[in-house]
């Protein structure tokens, strides 16, 4: 299964590389009947298209979950604000321009297959971001905590890739806010709630077994007096009879 899976990879990355040079050929083409037509680009550039790549250097690669691995085996930064605002993620196809100046722009052109889990983020002993879904700690990019403000123990929307088994994730959302987050009081612990409710229990038995007992007092004391009362009304009773 693997080693179809790493030809069809091979295919895929053919094609895009066949795909690449048509384009750089006819982009070639538009170049040279411009110039044959004695035109000029006019107007203001806002970005470097596909018509302007001869303005600049165009290096295709793959993005892992920080960099990008261009098709000519070397690396390139890609910012790490773009790749939390785009939420990019291991797999994807970007092409880099690189402009006369040294500008690096970047645009995705081939998003990889993609899935949604559920996860809650935290910190490791490095203090380093992580988030756990599935039984995994996936990566995260600070940038994208910074976006998304996320803090520990917030749930979060996590967008992997579906088809590889990747390290590093991308925040979409933030599901839940922690209870600090959300100024309200702080939870109490199952064992605090055990021991409040055993102090309330112990001093309601108390309530009860006092009254009972002084109650139970009073009875034995008064009781020669009681016998009296009977004895006297008896008395009264039968002299009126």
């Amino acid at each position: 299964m693997e080693e179809k899976d790493e030809k069809t990879n091979e295919k895929v990355q053919a094609l895009r590389e066949m795909i690449y040079s048509a384009e750089k050929t006819l982009q070639g083409a538009k170049s040279m009947l411009l110039q044959l037509e004695g035109k000029k680009k006019v107007g203001r550039r806002k970005k470097i298209s596909d018509e302007d790549a001869e303005d600049g250097r165009v290096i295709e690669g793959t993005f892992d979950g920080q960099i990008m691995i261009g098709t000519d085996g070397k690396q390139y930064p890609v910012p790490a604000n773009y790749a939390s605002k785009s939420k990019l993620v291991e797999g994807d196809m970007l092409k880099l321009t690189i402009t006369p100046d040294g500008s690096f722009i970047y645009k995705q052109i081939g998003p990889t297959d993609r899935k949604r889990v559920i996860g809650v983020a935290n910190l490791d002993a490095d203090g380093d971001y992580f988030v756990a879904a599935e039984g995994k700690a996936y990566k995260i990019l600070l940038a994208s905590i910074t976006y998304f403000k996320v803090e520990p123990g917030d749930e979060v929307t996590l967008v992997l890739p579906k088809n590889i088994d990747s390290d590093w994730g991308s925040i979409e959302n933030v599901l839940q806010k922690t209870a600090s987050q959300k100024k309200e009081a702080p939870a109490y612990s199952q064992k605090s709630i055990d021991e409040v409710l055993k102090e309330e229990n112990k001093i309601g038995e108390d309530k009860i077994d006092t009254p009972k007992n002084t109650s139970e007092s009073l009875m034995d004391e008064w009781a020669p007096d009681l016998e009296e009362l009977k004895k006297e009304l008896n008395n009264n009773l039968n002299s009126n009879s």
